[in-house]
């Protein structure tokens, strides 16, 4: 017989979930609420939700009066490739590490390994005189190249994971069947590795879209800014456009969001079977 929790336990946890819901949602509304608020009133210590006189005008000049929708666009095409990439090149590499024999095998997983315990900005330098010399630099080339590198180690660790739960056994019926390596690959075992491509698409996505370290020491010229750099431009010496600051910020996180939901009900599913085995 199930044994039921008591009633102090669980009001403890329930009022634990709704604290932490309502801390994690509290910055999130206080975005939304400067950015509409009037320009005479960005700095009022007011805490109501939406704020009196509340105006949309914050937001009709992001897309009217600020290269936003260049910054945009920028953000998409980057992002787009990197996720492709990531997904593409981490499917096709965790497979071969996963379920292929080759000399140098444990050395190329302890490396994808090593790399993960070195953050992006220690990488920086390094990574800024290799694409300097390539005649990289100030180019969405260079920055897609500065991103893949960055997130195909832990894209490959995550589907070489993910392949290991899938029984080797499948793959050799597929060879019975007609099928060769690449053919069992994409027939059998991809159509399979379905959540752990979810993850690997968002974390590559993710990589991309929010950062701003690297696209500030790549990208030189305004037009080329992606959405982090750009939105920095609204923070000046003197002075700063918070309600635009706020506007932009709430719109960059809305395509995140909504990822998050609609690749929800795969995300539980690749992050645990993926652990299973490393």
């Amino acid at each position: 017989m199930k044994r039921k929790d008591s009633p102090i336990k669980l009001f403890l946890i329930y009022a634990f979930l709704i604290i932490w819901t309502v801390g994690t949602l509290y910055p999130v509304i206080r975005v939304i609420t400067i950015s509409l608020r009037p320009a005479d009133r960005l700095l009022s210590t007011d805490l109501s939700i939406i704020p009196e006189g509340a105006t949309f005008k914050n937001y009709i000049d992001l897309f009217t009066s600020t290269p936003f929708m260049r910054w945009m666009l920028n953000s998409l095409i980057v992002t787009a490739v990197v996720t492709a990439t990531g997904v593409v090149l981490a499917s096709m590499g965790g497979y071969a590490i996963s379920k292929f024999r080759f000399s140098g095998k444990k050395a190329v997983m302890q490396s994808l390994l090593t790399t993960q315990m070195f953050p992006a900005t220690m990488l920086l330098l390094p990574m800024y005189i290799m694409l300097a010399k390539l005649g990289l630099i100030n180019s969405y080339l260079g920055l897609m190249i500065a991103y893949s590198a960055t997130a195909l180690p832990f894209c490959i660790w995550q589907m070489k994971g993910y392949y290991d739960t899938i029984p080797t056994e499948l793959i050799e019926a597929a060879r019975v069947d007609g099928c060769g390596n690449f053919g069992a690959w994409w027939r059998v075992i991809l159509p399979l590795a379905a959540p752990a491509l979810v993850i690997t698409a968002l974390f590559s996505f993710m990589a991309s879209w929010n950062e701003y370290i690297v696209a500030a020491v790549i990208l030189q010229e305004p037009d080329m800014f992606t959405l982090p750099v750009g939105l920095k431009m609204f923070q000046g010496n003197m002075s700063t456009q918070w309600g635009l600051y706020a506007a932009g910020s709430f719109v960059v996180s809305v395509p995140v969001v909504i990822l998050f939901i609609l690749l929800s009900r795969w995300l539980v599913s690749g992050l645990t079977l993926g652990s299973v085995k490393g």
